[in-house]
């Protein structure tokens, strides 16, 4: 007798273990695929993650499955946790399944600091970043630029960042792409989001993002930690953050063109949130051109924080950063949509390849791993919450079989961050952190740090320990926090 599990008149049927399924049924395109544990499950059916799954299903030209990975949890019109891959040529892209905060993203920075030597430091070092590194609503970056100085960042990336001494060569060898999406065109990025943008390079925001100096608690597997450079007690940084206004303002006015040029396929979504544009289109093209080159500006961000955190370093502790070997360990991408080749029913095919919370995971030997991680899988990096430590994975053998190539991006979110403002005191979060668990943290508000409470995320151990049965993203690594600032 097949194992179901239901939720609010959505029945899914178990597969395998930690695979759920919703069939196609109605106007359904496709199935939905959960991967989850019962746990994760019940979380994620506390909302309308498995609604939104479900309406994902009516995008055209959805290839194979709707997924959700375990950290999912409900988002704007699509699922946070959500994978669509859809035709290139028969299908189309959609600003709602990407997202407003257009790669949002994770970079971790490796360093032959052990824990030991930033002991006493840590006050100093954590007041030194929230100086240093501009955060909060609002203006204010590393770099203020201008509308010409932007074009460039948006077209070019981080190689931009390089020719501006922001940068060094290995920091765009471990990066994904390069640092650089290629068919970024500024043109097709508004002149509002230029502005909203300019004034922002290098910047955390707020919300979620963060910047993060932790320790390395667990090595799983020796020989991928040694390829990654990653060794037990290291001091290693941790930058989520992504395209703040400019990525926003992109997304906004794409919802908005779609809107007028493409209502009768708006129409025959279920949710207009879903808003996608036919691929081929004048439309999908422009946005898949700006999409890129917001991209590329997120990219630039978080390695301008990057080369910030490397000058407070260097400061705190009196000597070169070179010599305290911070180097850039990889920089993913979450919010995205990009094209892919991917095997469909034993044929090779061109798919927009939605990721919206989610995390790619190609494994050893893909092309488009970085050669120094090809032999052993591209590096996953999963936050958690500030009392529960992240994870660094690599991209697992079944991740291109089962999800697109694809993992979690995170622990996912339990609580709405209005309902976390009423559970929890930001005050007495940082000071339970700081005295019981040694996390030094510093926000622009307590209203933040409550909003980040550790109890208001799902378990990242069962997140990654999910992701890791089914071989879409294997464990390497564990890390936890020492030092945390967020907007």
């Amino acid at each position: 007798m097949t194992e179901t599990f239901d939720a609010d008149g959505i029945t899914l049927e178990r597969v395998e273990e930690y695979v759920w399924e919703l069939p196609a049924t109605g106007s359904m395109r496709v199935p939905a695929r959960v991967f989850a544990s019962r746990a994760l499950l019940e979380e994620i059916s506390g909302d309308r993650t498995l609604e939104q799954l479900r309406n994902a299903t009516h995008l055209p030209g959805i290839t194979n499955y709707a997924i959700c990975m375990p950290d999912g949890h409900q988002g704007y019109g699509f699922p946070v946790g959500g994978v669509g891959a859809m035709d290139a040529e028969d299908g189309c892209i959609s600003p709602g399944s990407v997202g407003y905060d257009i790669n949002c993203g994770v970079r971790m920075m490796r360093t032959n600091l052990t824990h030991e030597d930033l002991a006493g430091r840590e006050r100093d070092l954590v007041d030194a970043l929230f100086e240093a590194v501009p955060s909060g609503l609002g203006g204010g970056g590393i770099v203020e630029t201008d509308v010409g100085t932007i074009e460039a960042i948006l077209e070019r990336g981080v190689d931009w960042a390089l020719e501006a001494g922001y940068a060094v060569r290995a920091d765009l060898e471990h990066c994904e792409d390069e640092g650089m999406r290629e068919g970024a065109d500024a043109d097709a990025v508004s002149q509002k989001a230029k502005d909203r943008g300019k004034n922002q390079v290098g910047s955390l925001g707020s919300g979620n993002h963060f910047l993060e100096v932790q320790r390395v608690t667990d090595i799983f597997d020796e020989t991928v930690g040694e390829a990654f450079g990653l060794e037990s007690d290291q001091i290693v940084v941790l930058i989520h953050c992504g395209s703040r206004g400019l990525g926003h303002q992109t997304c906004t006015d794409y919802l908005r063109k779609i809107e007028r040029q493409h209502g009768g396929l708006l129409n025959q979504l279920p949710d207009k949130e879903l808003a996608a544009a036919p691929a081929g289109s004048q439309l999908a093209e422009e946005y898949y051109a700006a999409m890129n080159a917001a991209i590329n500006y997120a990219w630039v961000n978080r390695q301008l924080i990057m080369h910030r955190t490397r000058e407070v370093f260097a400061d705190v502790f009196g000597r070169p950063w070179e010599s305290m070997e911070m180097e850039l360990l990889y920089d993913v991408a979450h919010n995205i949509a990009k094209k892919e080749t991917h095997t469909v029913e034993g044929e090779e095919r061109e798919l927009f390849v939605h990721r919206k919370g989610a995390t790619r995971a190609f494994p050893a030997g893909h092309p488009d791993v970085p050669r120094a991680y090809r032999d052993v899988g591209q590096p996953v990096i999963i936050p958690g919450s500030m009392g529960a430590g992240s994870y660094v994975l690599r991209g697992g053998d079944r991740s291109l079989e089962l999800t697109f190539g694809s993992t979690a991006h995170g622990a996912g979110r339990l609580m709405s961050r209005t309902q976390a403002k009423d559970e929890y005191w930001g005050e007495d979060v940082r000071d339970d952190l700081e005295s019981g668990r040694g996390v030094y943290v510093k926000a622009q508000s307590g209203a933040t740090i409550a909003e980040e409470a550790p109890g208001v995320y799902k378990d990242v151990d069962e997140v990654v320990r999910v992701s890791d049965a089914l071989g879409i993203g294997d464990r390497v690594a564990r890390t936890f926090p020492v030092c945390n600032i967020k907007g």
